[in-house]
């Protein structure tokens, strides 16, 4: 037995020329014309066409690093009908106190706590270290209560 006289068990068998005449004429069994019945042909998908629909907005892509506002200190925000419905006559609202009570989140807290005017307040609060919208300035004063800091 030498190389040469080797032959395989089973025989090769050649895919069938197409395209060329004969029985599969036209379109070759690729079944159209055009692009579709090409070599190597590719379409685009069709998800691609919608996303290059889309609007493109700046502030969250590759520019994001100088378009979002990164210093921005987030603020807690509490209403007054919080307060008038957690605090007693006399107490005094602080930070603290809004974290002890769990009005505000310790992280949003420790940045700082803004009252906002949404509500009414019959008692006379004691303010201690908080931001103030106008409107829950004047509803605290009118109300009877202090405010320091």
């Amino acid at each position: 037995m030498q190389l040469h006289t080797l032959t395989p068990v089973t025989k090769t068998r050649k895919s069938a020329p197409v395209g060329r005449g004969g029985r599969r004429g036209k379109t070759s069994g690729r079944g159209t014309k055009g692009q579709k019945a090409r070599a190597g042909h590719k379409i685009r998908p069709e998800a691609r066409d919608l996303i290059k629909k889309l609007p493109k907005r700046r502030g969250h892509g590759k520019n994001r690093s100088r378009t979002v506002r990164t210093n921005r200190v987030s603020v807690a925000a509490v209403n007054l009908a919080v307060l008038e419905a957690a605090y007693a006559a006399g107490e005094t609202v602080s930070p603290v106190t809004l974290l002890e009570k769990g009005l505000v989140r310790r992280r949003e807290g420790a940045r700082g706590v803004k009252i906002l005017g949404t509500g009414t307040l019959t008692k006379a609060l004691v303010i201690d270290a908080c931001a103030l919208s106008a409107a829950a300035r004047a509803a605290i004063t009118a109300a009877g209560g202090t405010i320091h800091g």
